[in-house]
């Protein structure tokens, strides 16, 4: 496997749950930091097929149950990891009130009533996101929300220290990120966004994401002392629900 496919063939292995490789392949620790280069254009494939599944399920189904399916597809192919890593940091948020109290909390591996329903609550706004697209924004929308919440992971990651000491699963992605790898994810985001919604709107998109990011990257050091694989999901979570709530405001204003 080249250089360029085995970090590719790591990032699509851990961010879905269709395997590309029966092959077992070890991973080197830059292997791993090379493979979140891949992020943005694992989420652009993702989005395709939610996409093209929206393009099937219309002639069956109406708006309300398409868009239920939609979501549930999505949680099934990325095998709910990101959903997960939300449930923890709300209950990691609501259960301690210093990062030392609050990192043990979010590794519990049961889920809060603060995490369940915030977790609920994320689906709702998810799902009243795909309600509110407006027809000729939702194919570009599909296609893109998963890309900018991927694209979301790897700046943050890039940008934060780690908050646990003895480490942990997202440690050995961050080893060996750098700027490079935060670059050519940033370009295959703007690909696509320029691709389908001009340049100007995805100036825009990416403005607003990169704002919201700054925020989201404040309280990581704040509330946790860095960031963990759950706040990753989370950030995931929170970017892309925003992006389609946000769309068709964005884009009224060009």
């Amino acid at each position: 496997m080249g250089v360029v496919a085995r970090p590719f063939v790591f990032a699509w292995h851990f961010l879905t749950a269709i395997p590309l490789s029966r092959a077992h392949h070890e991973p080197t620790a830059s292997e791993l930091a090379a493979s979140m280069a891949w992020y943005p254009l694992v989420g652009l494939l993702i989005g395709g097929g939610l996409a093209l599944a929206d393009l099937a399920l219309t002639h069956l189904f109406t708006p309300h149950v398409v868009n239920a399916l939609l979501i549930m597809l999505l949680v099934l192919v990325t095998r709910g990891l990101h959903q997960d890593g939300l449930a923890d940091t709300l209950d990691g948020l609501a259960g301690g009130r210093t990062p030392a109290e609050r990192l043990p909390i979010m590794r519990d591996p049961r889920i809060g009533a603060v995490g369940a329903t915030g977790l609920f609550l994320s689906l709702l706004l998810r799902y009243a996101g795909l309600m509110a697209l407006p027809q000729g924004l939702r194919l570009p929308a599909l296609l893109c929300m998963p890309a900018v919440g991927r694209w979301a992971m790897v700046t943050l990651a890039w940008a934060s220290p780690y908050a646990r000491a003895e480490g942990g699963l997202a440690a050995s992605f961050l080893t060996h990120l750098s700027s490079a790898h935060v670059l050519i994810a940033t370009g295959a985001l703007a690909a696509g966004l320029g691709l389908v919604f001009g340049v100007p709107s995805a100036f825009v998109v990416l403005l607003c994401a990169a704002a919201l990011l700054v925020a989201v990257w404040a309280g990581c050091r704040q509330w946790f002392g860095g960031i963990t694989g759950d706040t990753l999901g989370a950030t995931n979570e929170l970017i892309e629900i925003v992006f389609l709530l946000l769309m068709p405001l964005l884009l009224w204003f060009l």
